[in-house]
């Protein structure tokens, strides 16, 4: 018998705000978090604009010598972990902490770093490198720092799945509760790749928007869609074992109840065109929770503004759920958050428990006029107020990494 999970917690740092209060407050105002990049000199590059995080100050959640210690995924994870555990009512003095696990991805770690160092060594030589660079560099840091930082013994692992990372990390998390190997996990991802060789690396692929305008840039299922908008951020919940949550009269803000994990094996940056691996997913994670496709209400799409993705994610869409798929609202949080990469699935997981506890589906925002083959119900023009009781947040990376988290509203029942 498996054991139930659910979601106590969250925590998020986000380009339109940096706590989930702030955060969720800018999803119901409609807001924008897509700018002119200020991180570095973008005059010389073709796409000139990103989501960032604003007015972040790391000394808010660490002590400065922690902080000067880490890299901004890594600042990221730890504000956002902090507000999570702080959020559940969790004293980390009082549990045991070899039962509290973390699980907090990257997808990139710190490109910075590497851009930094390799300077040094071409400018003052091999020997002038800092002794810290790799700790600093390496993309499982960010669950590291996060332990180091609550004190949590338990499991500890970083996934890597590119665009889906922040999803496997919550879905590996919600089964490491599942089978007994924890009984509470601090799950989901960071990202902060927004730098010269990130913005550069992902314009070489054409995968980037390169329209100016912020509010036109990320257009999810928008006919005249031409690429993503790079984010940054992190997004963390905490994941407990039911009954424990109930004994200690926690707030319990939505049950997981079901995790699909697929690859497409097919490219290496594309989507499978026909969606079946991705459509396995949504199929898998509805199996485990014996939900048929019709109680499914919501579903939050990777929906990149990319040709391919958000094409291909509506054929999957509509295998999985069949005649259902036309009744399901669709929406897309990187409209106004851009895609935060490897946390853009711990983020888009928060909005899915909010969306289920105050009945509330944001507007795709940005987006007017569809795709021809982009037919389903994306929350175009005004946002959808019905109740949910399931909700799916997908997530689809690079590689041909499929994954997909369903939750439930939490009702108290046996």
């Amino acid at each position: 018998m498996k054991n139930r999970v659910v979601v106590t917690g969250m925590g998020a740092v986000t380009p339109i705000g940096n706590s989930v209060k702030e955060f969720w407050d800018s999803i119901r105002a409609g807001k924008v978090g897509i700018g002119p990049i200020t991180k570095f000199d973008a005059s010389d590059y073709k796409v000139k604009i990103a989501a960032e995080v604003k007015d972040f100050d790391a000394k808010q959640y660490m002590d400065f010598k922690a902080a000067k210690r880490m890299e901004p995924f890594s600042q990221y994870a730890v504000a956002a972990a902090k507000e999570a555990l702080a959020d559940a009512g969790i004293d980390m003095e009082k549990e045991d902490a070899f039962r509290v696990g973390v699980m907090i991805g990257s997808g990139i770690g710190s490109l910075q770093t590497v851009e930094r160092e390799y300077q040094k060594i071409m400018e003052k030589g091999p020997s002038r490198v800092n002794p810290l660079m790799v700790p600093l560099m390496i993309s499982n840091m960010a669950a590291g720092n996060v332990s180091i930082q609550l004190g949590a013994k338990g499991k500890c692992t970083n996934v890597v799945t590119a665009c889906a990372t922040g999803t496997n990390s919550i879905g590996d998390a919600f089964r490491a509760i599942q089978y007994g190997d924890a009984d509470v996990m601090v799950a989901g991802g960071t990202e902060s790749a927004i730098c010269p060789t990130g913005v550069a690396g992902f314009t070489g692929l054409t995968a980037l928007s390169t329209t100016e305008d912020p509010l036109r840039a990320s257009i999810p299922f928008d006919k005249d869609r031409n690429g993503f908008v790079i984010g940054e951020g992190a997004g963390v919940v905490i994941l407990e074992e039911l009954e424990r949550a109930k004994a200690r009269n926690a707030k319990i803000y939505a049950e997981v109840v079901g995790y699909g994990a697929t690859a497409d094996a097919y490219h290496i940056t594309s989507p499978a065109e026909d969606g079946s691996g991705a459509s396995k997913a949504i199929q898998l994670a509805m199996e485990e929770a014996k939900v048929k496709p019709e109680e499914i209400d919501y579903i939050n799409a990777h929906g990149t503004s990319t040709h391919h993705n958000d094409l291909f994610e509506t054929y999957a869409i509509k295998q999985a759920l069949g005649d259902a798929a036309k009744e399901v609202v669709v929406n897309s949080t990187k409209s106004m958050i851009g895609h935060l990469l490897g946390a853009a699935g711990g983020v888009e997981f928060i909005v899915c428990v909010k969306a289920i506890q105050e009945g509330y589906i944001h507007q795709t925002m940005g987006t007017t006029e569809t795709d021809e083959a982009c037919d389903l119900h994306y929350a175009i023009g005004a946002p959808v107020e019905k109740e949910i009781r399931y909700a799916m947040s997908n997530s689809l990376g690079f590689g041909g990494h499929n994954a997909v988290l369903l939750l439930k509203k939490y009702e108290g029942q046996v």
